[in-house]
């Protein structure tokens, strides 16, 4: 099975997404590294998912193919907001998703919001969610020059395993995605602060995790360059139906490093909501 790459017009901005497969929709959010994108980001999941579901992976505004559009005061809730209005013209109600990196903490804000805008039926956040670690790996992610080998370093960053920065080819192609035209100008222009200003404060585990009414599932990458040790069973112990999992040999993008469990841990998720719903429905 492959997928499809097909572009939506939403609100006036251009949204490129992969699609593939038949049944309930899942949607795979990317993180937000330079040079992310759908495809890069879920390569070896699609395929495995779209065995039983239908699956939606969109470029998020500012990566791949999708517009190259910058939100100076509320760029997660931008994206946030785009997603919605992505699945609203698709006519999906109700779907899973499942984020990595930014997209998975992406998810968790806007879930333990007080209006949530996102249809979740169910939520996976992958190494998303906890304290980035202030170290090198995470000024490689937000200092990143344009260059190959400041790629190649945010590849050792996003991985466990060296042999993925020894890959010329893997990272010389993270790289042409960071420097298509505006790709590097709007991820960039997004970390733009007025001299003088405080930082952003960085993701916190420290959100209204009640407010969550969906199963969740939160993944570690047991070697995680940029997050903490134990931050994922930390989330889940804090929500109302909520599990976690370890994936080791990884780092920040097990779905890449180690996409054998990972998948085997989505699907096994997903059936155990179907499973849930229906003694729901049958209890109702």
């Amino acid at each position: 099975m492959i997928a499809e790459r097909r572009t939506l017009l939403v609100d006036g901005a251009r949204t490129s997404y992969l699609e593939a497969g038949a049944g309930e929709p899942v949607v795979l959010l990317h993180g937000g590294e330079f040079g992310a994108g759908a495809e890069v980001g879920w390569e070896f999941t699609v395929n495995a998912l779209a065995r039983r579901y239908r699956v939606l992976a969109p470029d998020m505004l500012g990566f791949g193919d999708s517009a190259k559009v910058v939100d100076f005061t509320d760029g997660r809730g931008l994206r946030i907001r785009h997603i919605a209005r992505f699945l609203a013209l698709l006519g999906i109600e109700s779907a899973h998703f499942v984020g990595n990196s930014m997209g998975a903490i992406n998810l968790l804000a806007d879930a333990t919001s007080e209006r949530p805008k996102l249809p979740l039926r169910s939520l996976v956040a992958i190494c998303g969610g906890g304290e980035i670690q202030r170290n090198e790996h995470m000024a490689a992610l937000y200092d990143y020059d344009g260059s190959l080998p400041g790629m190649r370093r945010i590849v050792t960053a996003l991985f466990h395993g060296g042999s993925w920065p020894a890959d010329e080819g893997y990272v010389r192609r993270r790289y042409e995605s960071s420097i298509a035209p505006g790709a590097w100008e709007a991820l960039a222009a997004a970390r733009f602060r007025r001299p003088g200003l405080e930082p952003p404060a960085a993701p916190s585990t420290e959100r209204a995790y009640h407010r969550i009414g969906v199963p969740v599932l939160v993944i570690e990458g047991g070697e995680d360059k940029l997050l903490p040790p134990g931050w994922a069973a930390e989330i889940a112990a804090l929500l109302p139906d909520g599990r976690s999992a370890v994936v080791p040999g990884a780092g920040h993008c097990p779905q890449i490093e180690r996409p054998e469990i990972v998948n085997a841990l989505l699907l096994d998720f997903l059936a155990n909501c179907a499973k849930t719903d229906s003694r729901k429905e049958i209890s109702a």
